[in-house]
């Protein structure tokens, strides 16, 4: 059997008397899609945030590769391959497509002071190498021609696929995508399940998403995890999760479950 690459065991954090997350266990599987669903206040984004060590756990541990994660801060959890976008996009507006990308890829390309001063031929050997991968990311997300544009004049569509491609730069084997697919319409949505389809098939990357949006979700989901009030209620594959009775009542209602194909 193949070990777990993310392995969350009896995870809780609570804010003061409010229980966010209760004893939660979820495994993603090394190539998997994962997903998780569930009404607002479940606690899909603060499982992120546990992931990733802006918050802390109150109990429980998070394995990553086999290696203790939870209580790490968050630049040791990227560092170890691990990468997030956030529910709302959180780029350099400023910057262009191309250099937003190009920032998470600075500990790759990094260079001292007397090398930046000088800007002799390795210096731009380095930023050659590193703007052929921020370009290359840039396309895998469909942003080929968007490298010049700054990112606060892309449209909404696109800048999420930035956030992604910006993330992707840090080179993770998981990434957690945190409602991805919020605000998009039916044909971005459907480009982004074909981005993250590939990303899985070309790169070997897991994905973890958190989303509302079903036609997401159970498009390209292995596997999906319910919550409810900060508990694990279902889990199982698209199929089973649109069918399960706790499911239509906690989350689904029983009109959405119809619209869903239960």
């Amino acid at each position: 059997m193949t070990e777990a690459l993310l392995r969350i065991e009896n995870v809780s954090v609570r804010f003061g008397g409010l229980v966010a997350l209760d004893s939660v266990t979820l495994e993603v599987a090394p190539g998997s899609i994962q997903a998780v669903i569930g009404p607002n206040g479940a606690g899909k984004s603060t499982l992120l945030n546990v992931i990733t060590g802006l918050y802390t756990a109150s109990g429980g541990s998070i394995l990553f590769r086999g290696e203790r994660i939870d209580g790490r801060t968050p630049h040791a959890i990227t560092r170890r391959g691990i990468a997030r976008t956030f529910q709302n996009t959180e780029l350099f507006g400023e910057m262009t497509a191309l250099e937003n990308v190009m920032i998470s890829l600075d500990r790759f390309y990094a260079y001292g002071g007397v090398t930046a001063a000088w800007q002799g031929r390795h210096y731009r050997q380095i930023e050659t190498s590193a703007r052929d991968e921020a370009r290359e990311l840039l396309a895998l997300v469909g942003l080929a021609g968007d490298e010049n544009e700054a990112a606060a004049t892309l449209p909404f569509g696109k800048q999420r696929r930035l956030e992604i491609a910006r993330a992707l730069a840090t080179r993770p084997g998981l990434l957690l995508l945190d409602e991805p697919a919020a605000g998009l319409r039916a044909a971005e949505i459907d480009a982004l399940n074909r981005i993250l389809l590939d990303l899985r098939a070309q790169r070997q990357i897991s994905i973890l998403v958190i989303d509302h949006v079903m036609p997401l979700v159970m498009a390209i989901s292995d596997r999906i995890a319910v919550l409810n009030f900060g508990r694990k209620i279902a889990e199982g594959t698209p199929d089973a999760v649109r069918r399960s009775p706790d499911v239509i009542a906690a989350y689904l209602g029983e009109k959405a479950a119809h619209a869903v194909g239960s």
